[in-house]
């Protein structure tokens, strides 16, 4: 029998009790929002009281049924207290002899691999001489070698709040694997960085789901890491034995700079909070042949190639409704990836008030906006991406071959988004059932 057996798909909420599906309307990505800069996302969520992960809830309120039990713990860098303290350490020392594994995810256990299908090895944590199982190699999924030292798997990943970040669908095939071969999972809730009060963007079609979207969820979806998992457990009936043990004192509508935690980046190119906010809409540049920034110190907010004219791109950018940003000239050079050693003219974005730019909506019309003017250099990537080798890694990315070929028409990117807005209501309800925070 297992240890710490609670009924699935709960959430453990000590010293206070939050209702799920107690909260207000999710902003659609249709609204504009209002007021308050990208440093303060909105005054009236600032709170006397610290924010808590569920990491350090969990330390303060260890959970006594799991006194028993042989603990794994996925994780990475990001995975702190506010004193810098690694999840490991704190869990080890909460829980001494208890912890026998670690796992990691994509760019490996210290966050060092820089790029796509760039694979991190298993190995032997030097501190506490437990292993360390990589589920970014030859696997995404735990096998069952990798599981059986352990009785329940913890979970403390930093996620972005964005569809294609692939933490969230490895935490999905963990909990697939916990049901296959009876663990339990412990989802240590953080902050989504980017709120938690904003849908944007399509939701995955059925022909475009892959390890960068494999549910129909859009790519701003508004839900912390915990939340995703209940929805994951509940409304696409992974049906594992799921705990989520809750923040304390964070609202849906703060945004990072509101919480006073540390960032430390969960990946290598998303170095601050800004990046995350951009990453939602720059992260279909991956899917061309424009530079996202990637090799330099400010990947995601910049954007740019040789081959783009400023002068002429900036003629059709004067026609955009682009709210909430500045769009900055500038020449780079990157150190790798695509374009390295070149210039690249472009862009840097510089989010003025975040709750009126939509990143999504943004870079689609951007996008929209050098193929207009540069089609004759312009081109889609070729696979692979993401161990996908056949299908076309911007359709991934986008989630939608549909939206692709109309953005590729020239289709006016407004009335394009205005047809996923059913697609948005609906998750909506779906993920109102499962929401931890008002």
């Amino acid at each position: 029998m297992l240890c710490c057996q609670r009924p699935n798909g709960t959430a453990r909420l000590p010293d206070r009790k939050v209702e799920a599906g107690c909260l207000g309307k999710f902003v659609s990505s249709q609204s504009s929002g209002a007021g308050a800069s990208w440093l303060s996302a909105d005054v009236n969520m600032k709170t006397t009281q610290p924010v808590l992960t569920g990491l350090e809830n969990f330390c303060q309120n260890p959970p006594p049924g799991l006194n028993s039990c042989r603990l794994g713990l996925l994780c990475n860098p990001a995975s702190i207290d506010r004193q810098y303290r690694h999840a490991r350490e704190l869990i080890a020392r909460h829980f001494p002899g208890r912890l026998k594994a670690l796992f990691a995810p994509q760019h490996g256990f210290n966050a060092a691999k820089q790029d796509n299908m760039i694979e991190s090895a298993d190995g032997i944590d030097p501190i506490l001489n437990i292993p360390v199982f990589s589920l970014y190699s030859s696997t995404r999924i735990p096998t069952r070698e990798m599981l059986e030292p352990i009785d329940a798997l913890l979970v403390d990943l930093q996620d972005v709040g964005t569809r294609v970040y692939t933490f969230i669908y490895t935490l999905s095939f963990c909990m697939e694997a916990a049901k296959a071969h009876a663990k339990k999972v412990v989802v240590l809730d953080r902050p989504n960085p980017i709120s938690g009060k904003v849908l944007e963007g399509n939701c995955v079609a059925a022909d475009c789901t892959s390890f960068v979207g494999r549910f129909p969820i859009p790519m701003r979806h508004g839900l912390t890491i915990g939340e995703l998992a209940l929805l994951f457990n509940r409304q696409y009936r992974i049906d594992c034995d799921l705990e989520v043990i809750p923040l304390q004192n964070w609202h849906r509508a703060m945004y990072h700079s509101d919480t006073g935690l540390p960032w430390v980046p969960p990946s290598p190119n998303l170095p601050t909070p800004l990046s995350a906010m951009v990453y939602p809409g720059q992260v279909i540049w991956e899917g061309t042949n424009i530079s996202e920034g990637r090799g330099t110190a400010q990947p995601f907010e910049i954007f740019g190639a040789p081959y783009l004219v400023s002068k002429r791109f900036a003629s059709g950018l004067a026609k955009l409704q682009i709210p909430g940003v500045i769009l900055r000239p500038i020449t780079f050079e990157p150190t790798s990836n695509k374009w390295a050693g070149q210039p690249c003219n472009g862009y840097q974005i510089h989010v003025t008030d975040a709750t009126a730019y939509r990143p999504y909506i943004t870079s689609l019309k951007l996008l929209q906006e050098v193929i207009r003017h540069h089609g004759e250099d312009f081109q889609w990537k070729r696979p692979p991406y993401e161990y996908e080798f056949e299908r076309r890694p911007i359709d991934l990315i986008i989630g939608d071959r549909n939206v692709r070929q109309r953005i590729e028409i020239g289709d006016n990117v407004d009335d394009i988004a205005s047809e996923w807005q059913k697609d948005l209501e609906v998750f909506a309800i779906q993920s109102r059932e499962i929401r931890l925070y008002n």
